[in-house]
């Protein structure tokens, strides 16, 4: 589990495309501006979408483009449990919460290293 990248709901796409850039990381939390309760996920291809649909990366808002909710896995599960909930919501990544407190991310990737590393 790694630290994961944050964004406010209200940030513009270009924001969060340059921490994406920058960060080498494809996928940011957006956490709740009081509570830092994850409230949604927003992927590099996301955004991508959105611009090649005709949104503006400065005047769009990340919370017009994504998805509310994402699937989050608590941090006292085991990496099966974890694989099972991106296999069978298809995504690769996931946030890591103690209640509703984000504290972590796990990726498809580092499942994969822990199943074959020595």
């Amino acid at each position: 589990m790694r630290p994961p990248a944050t964004i406010e709901p209200e940030a513009h796409l270009a924001a969060a495309a340059y921490m994406i850039e920058h960060l080498h990381d494809p996928a940011l939390v957006v956490v709740d501006d009081d509570t830092r309760e994850p409230v949604a996920m927003i992927t590099a291809a996301e955004i991508t979408r959105a611009v090649a649909h005709g949104r503006s990366p400065e005047d769009t808002r990340v919370s017009q483009v994504v998805t509310a909710k994402p699937v989050t896995v608590r941090a006292d599960a085991v990496a099966e449990d974890a694989a099972r909930l991106m296999l069978s919501h298809g995504i690769r990544h996931l946030p890591v919460v103690e209640g509703r407190r984000l504290v972590g991310m796990v990726e498809l990737a580092d499942l994969c290293r822990m199943s074959f590393a020595p």
